[in-house]
Parts: structure tokens; sequence; C-alpha cells
């Protein structure tokens, strides 16, 4: 594979599929078909076969794919067979509710810190972390060698937040502000605008309900 680039979509699907496998580990399932991987998560098993090749042959032509073997190979691909500290800025109601997922314990995802520059909650405690004075963010970061930022505080503040991570050391980060950010190339951003997957998704809906009317 080297000097070869894997299409992005086939990336953004690799998730998808570990997800599903997880649950069917779950329910005890030992072998699964591409066909049957694929309806279980809306993609064609041709789709399925080819996005797994491209980082080797996994499954026996008749027989499938063994369910636990290929789980254990997509979490070395998708890097989560080792732990990933991560730091949240805002400790608003979105950052609760971030510290708060369990899920991201399951897929090697740690929340070592929370910080924010609001007096009234630097101290409090959520889900046993303390609220941390945001100045103090730069020398967590260093001492506890923190790769992964999440940012959700209000549009004005994130793009100095997204500055003062990537200065420190961050490289991925992961943005619910609706603020569009500006990273170096070396940086990896995603952003989750709420906002604007709802309108796109009542947007579909109302122009389902018009061709239905």
């Amino acid at each position: 594979m080297k000097g070869f680039k894997i299409p992005k979509t086939t990336v953004e699907r690799l998730p998808i599929y570990y997800r599903a496998l997880l649950g069917m580990e779950k329910r005890e399932i030992e072998v699964i078909s591409s066909q049957d991987l694929g309806q279980r998560i809306g993609i064609p098993s041709a789709q399925v076969r080819k996005d797994l090749s491209y980082y080797g042959e996994f499954g026996r032509r008749g027989v499938g794919y063994e369910v636990p073997i290929l789980r254990r190979h997509l979490q070395k691909i998708l890097g989560l067979e080792k732990p990933w500290p991560m730091l949240i800025v805002g400790a608003g109601n979105l950052g609760r509710a971030l510290i708060n997922y369990q899920g991201f314990l399951r897929h090697g995802l740690e929340v070592k810190a929370v910080f924010d520059n609001d007096p009234r909650v630097i101290g409090t405690y959520i889900h046993n972390l303390k609220v941390e004075n945001l100045e103090e963010m730069e020398e967590k970061i260093q001492q506890e060698g923190i790769k992964l930022g999440v940012i959700a505080v209000p549009a004005e503040a994130a793009q100095e937040v997204a500055d003062r991570m990537v200065n420190s050391g961050i490289k991925g980060i992961w943005n619910f502000s609706p603020e569009h950010l500006h990273v170096p190339e070396d940086v990896n951003l995603r952003n989750e605008d709420l906002s604007v997957s709802l309108m796109a998704l009542v947007y579909h809906l109302n122009y389902s309900i018009e061709r239905s009317e």
C-alpha cells in the first residue's frame, strides 16, 4: 500500500464496520459474509469487500469473515489497540454530556482533563473530573502527552482555543463549535456542527412530506 492513497470514503466507513463487528461479537456471531455485513449497515457487499481489500485479505471465499479476527484487524488499523488520552475545553451542557459518555472508553479513548475559563465552574467536578482553569491547558497537554482535543466552546472562542491546542502539540481536534476553524495541514480536524446536521435532516423531512402531498 506504500505510495497508494486509500479513498477518504473508505476510511470513513472503517469505524462503521468496526462498530458493527463489536455488536456482532456481543451477540456471539462468529462468522459473517460480506453480503450480511453490508446489509446490516446499508453498504453493498461489493463495496465491503473492496474497502477491506485495501488493508489485506481477511475473509475466506465461500465462508466469509471471522468476526473476532476482523474486528481485531480493524481495531489495529484504526489505531484503537492502544489508549488515547484526550481533553475537552468547555464545561457547559455539551461538554458535560461528552464527559459523561461512556462509549469513549470502549474505544480506548479516555478523557484526561476538562478546562473552562468560567470561575463559576472551575474547581467543580464532572464525572470525577475536576474542571481546570483554561490557563493550565498547555501544561497539562505536555505532562500527559495528549494528542486529541475536543472543542465545546462558543464560536467566538473556538479559533483561539484551537490555536492554543495546536501550539501545545495537539494533532487531532474534534470541533463542536459552529466556527470554521483554521489549523495546519498536519493537524486532523473533524467538525461536528449539530445545527447544520439538524437543518439538513429537516430539509429532507420537509421535502419528502411535500412530495407525498
